[in-house]
């Protein structure tokens, strides 16, 4: 039975997956997870709404042991909330965890972007793709995807600055960044622009760490300034 808020609202329709013709791979728990979440942080599943793994199984076209797996991945990211005998639920953060989640990514990404300028150069490519891809999905009018590749441009230059504990806090503080963009959209139609991430990248690239800094935090504040205004 598919749940009341997959029901009314267009997502069974615009996330379900064709068949896929035979012979070709099934979906894995990587190829699922982005586009559940792009569903998410385009609300085609609304914050604060319940489902059900056997609704999200059948919109997606996967089992439901790929999508308990996705929802598992989302819970460690308090993107969404499991607890036993409920439904899951989509988390809604307020305006003041997103002013907290805020403050400390701006602490973390000041010391990431600094290490991550005494590391090899060649590094910097994954980063230039995420922002093609980036710049793509805004060019499609695809805000899901743009928020989400947007938080992965982030996470990333956190795994090239090479300190594994601050990767991983901040892999806890992205994703709900990202929920809250989609669900503060009135506050933040441009979303993490991809223009101030290439000028963070061209520091990077000149080893130019009291640039990036500057310019990380510049990012910050503007998108800071984007969601919350002057809170």
């Amino acid at each position: 039975m598919v749940s009341y808020a997959l029901k009314n609202n267009p997502f069974t329709r615009v996330a379900s997956l064709p068949r896929r013709p035979r012979g070709e791979r099934k979906l894995l728990v990587d190829d699922v997870y982005p586009q559940i979440f792009d569903a998410i942080l385009e609300q085609r599943i609304a914050p604060g709404s319940r489902f059900t793994e056997d609704s999200l199984g059948q919109a997606f076209g996967v089992s439901r042991s790929i999508v308990r797996q996705v929802l598992a991945r989302l819970s460690h990211q308090q993107v969404v909330i499991l607890r036993p005998n409920y439904r899951p639920q989509v988390a809604a953060p307020d305006l003041e965890q997103t002013r907290q989640i805020l403050h400390a990514r701006r602490l973390t990404e000041i010391t990431l972007v600094r290490l991550a300028c005494q590391q090899p150069r060649r590094q910097l490519q994954p980063l230039r793709e995420l922002i093609a891809q980036e710049r793509e999905a805004i060019a499609r009018d695809q805000r899901g995807p743009a928020i989400r590749l947007s938080g992965e441009f982030h996470l990333q230059l956190a795994e090239i600055a090479g300190n594994g504990p601050l990767a991983q806090f901040l892999g806890s503080l992205v994703p709900l960044t990202s929920l809250a963009i989609a669900q503060f959209e009135g506050q933040a139609r441009n979303y993490c622009s991809w223009q101030e991430h290439s000028k963070i990248i061209d520091a990077l690239q000149e080893a130019d760490a009291e640039k990036a800094e500057t310019l990380m935090n510049q990012h910050l504040a503007h998108l800071k300034q984007r969601l919350l205004g002057d809170l």
